[in-house]
């Protein structure tokens, strides 16, 4: 048997990056991407975020990549959301996320940080957060 417990941090936006997810809706959201993953076998930790974003936190097993684990929760979840809040902006995310490793020692911090992500926001914009996100990591940045 494979031991394997690799933490992955996600986050990716609403296209254009459009405040779409309203309060109520985003608890509905992030409950049904949580649910959805587990049920499909994904070791989803938290799901949180705030109007025009998502961030999760996760473990791959040694059987699923990042890109298969992405694909499975982003198009299942805008198709969920568009069937189940009618009236409201057609959810649509951007093609590209970003997902970074955890370590176990960090791993707490992540999801605290991930709870907090209203309170975090009405300190710091998604600008702000987007521009840290990519110097700490390295990344190079995506137009969308």
């Amino acid at each position: 048997m494979s031991y394997v417990k690799i933490w992955i941090h996600a986050v990716w936006t609403v296209k254009r990056r459009q405040a779409t997810l309203t309060s109520e809706t985003r608890e509905r959201l992030f409950e049904h991407i949580h649910q959805n993953a587990l049920n499909k076998g994904i070791l989803m930790e938290i799901v949180g975020g705030y109007n025009n974003h998502v961030h999760c936190l996760f473990r791959l097993k040694n059987n699923q990549s990042i890109e298969t684990v992405m694909q499975l929760i982003k198009g299942e979840s805008s198709f969920w959301y568009n069937k189940n809040e009618p009236g409201r902006r057609k959810l649509r995310w951007q093609k590209e996320y970003y997902a970074v490793s955890v370590s176990e020692s960090q791993a707490g911090s992540v999801k605290r940080y991930i709870q907090n992500q209203e309170k975090h926001h009405k300190k710091k914009s998604w600008e702000e957060e987007y521009r840290e996100f990519i110097l700490r990591y390295g990344f190079k940045v995506f137009k969308g």
